[in-house]
């Protein structure tokens, strides 16, 4: 049997730090855009997958000069809006419930600055008025130096 110090000295890092990891380390780094290929995805309506529906993923992106976002059809289920409106990234954060909102803040902006992709489960409210999890799966993508867009996953969990 173990002793409650020995497994006080083995705590696992606060969610925000736990869940990153370095661009550069090149044997944990992948392409997202092998992970999920939106535009099979996106032609599979929810409906013709039955209960798989509800582990419904997509791509999505921001641009971070102005931060415009684009979705694949996935994220938009995920939301609960329809597929194709448009959707500024003030209105998308408005969905996040207030503790997931301001701890995906936080990763998103020590993303940006040291340049690392980031993992985080986050609790939003559709526009349907269903609470959901979300996986919310993201990385940084710099063009000379400086960072341009982010881009990800986003899967119901």
């Amino acid at each position: 049997m173990k002793h409650a110090n020995d497994l006080k000295a083995k705590r696992i890092l606060p969610l925000e730090l736990n869940h990153s990891w370095p661009i550069y380390e090149q044997s944990r780094q992948f392409d997202l855009g092998y992970v999920l290929n939106s535009t099979a995805i996106d032609l599979i309506a929810p409906p013709a997958v039955g209960n798989l529906a509800m582990h419904h993923a997509g791509c999505w992106e921001c641009d971070l000069s102005d931060q415009s976002l684009i979705w694949s059809g996935g994220v938009y289920d995920i939301f609960g809006l329809p597929r194709g409106v448009e959707v500024s990234r003030d209105e998308a954060v408005s969905f996040y419930c207030e503790e997931s909102r301001a701890a995906m803040e936080r990763l998103r902006a020590h993303a940006i600055k040291h340049n690392r992709g980031f993992t985080i489960d986050v609790k939003i409210q559709a526009a349907i008025g269903e609470h959901r999890w979300v996986r919310l799966i993201g990385a940084p993508v710099y063009r000379d130096g400086q960072p341009v867009r982010l881009h990800g996953l986003k899967l119901i969990i």
